[in-house]
């Protein structure tokens, strides 16, 4: 068994949890639908958009745990289409948090050769959070080790619709043949793309849904559910997760 990276150095608790995980068995793409931070607060008596800045948070953490473990690519699900639906002052405040967290952890990710980037579109979101967002995708983008994926202002069913315009596009100025189109010629024209679809999803707080998320991307994924809300979701939570998936069977339709 290969050995796993260590953060920081001396052993943990994390590294006792580590130990019991297969590392020739580790998810290559895993997706992550944090849900749960406003509960999370309600709950205790705090203001919905206290549990976004725990969740905040919470993403360095698993974001450590993955990278420990060898995950290439870990997915966030930090804003969706929909969410422009909640109150303006909720809205507002999601917004500014890239604006405190890429400052605050930008030089822990580069020295552990994160790239950072973003899944979604740039149209709506405020200058300053796309300007935080653009400053950590450049400062990272040479880094070779973890992906720490942002679906922010992303919806899975508008980028399904984009995608099947654009092939279109190009299936009628002759660009390409309509024979050629297959499922890896369409996943080209997704977001995603050229990332590999997750071989695993975690979704927080109890919800048993994918919520318009990478819905294509998907289709032979395992899934994972816990009724903890993200600011509560620890590394245990996603080791345990780790080791459900590597107890799995993925046959892909086969026997």
């Amino acid at each position: 068994m290969m050995p796993f990276k260590k953060w920081f150095g001396s052993k943990s608790q994390n590294e006792e949890w580590i130990e019991r995980i297969d590392s020739e068995n580790i998810p290559s793409h895993v997706a992550v639908i944090m849900d749960g931070n406003g509960r999370w607060a309600q709950k205790r008596g705090l203001p919905r958009v206290a549990g976004h800045h725990s969740g905040m948070k919470n993403v360095k953490k698993i974001t450590m745990a993955a990278d420990a473990i060898g995950v290439k690519v870990l997915t966030m699900y930090a804003f969706s289409t929909e969410n422009w639906k909640r109150p303006r002052e909720e809205v507002e405040y999601l917004m500014k948090l890239p604006l405190e967290f890429f400052p605050k952890e930008i030089d822990e990710l580069i020295a552990n050769n994160v790239q950072i980037r973003m899944t979604g579109w740039h149209e709506g979101v405020p200058d300053y959070t796309m300007k935080a967002i653009q400053d950590a995708i450049d400062q990272t983008k040479h880094n070779t080790g973890l992906i720490l994926n942002f679906a922010l202002n992303y919806g899975s069913r508008r980028e399904m619709l984009q995608g099947v315009k654009r092939l279109t596009e190009d299936v009628v100025s002759g660009k390409i043949s309509l024979d050629a189109v297959d499922e890896a010629m369409f996943s080209s024209y997704l977001l995603t793309h050229p990332l590999p679809d997750p071989d695993l999803l975690i979704r927080t707080s109890g919800e048993l849904r994918i919520s318009n998320f990478l819905m294509w991307q998907l289709a032979y994924s395992e899934l994972w559910f816990t009724e903890l809300c993200w600011p509560e979701f620890t590394e245990k939570h996603f080791y345990e997760a780790i080791q459900e998936y590597q107890r799995r069977a993925r046959r892909y339709g086969g026997l």
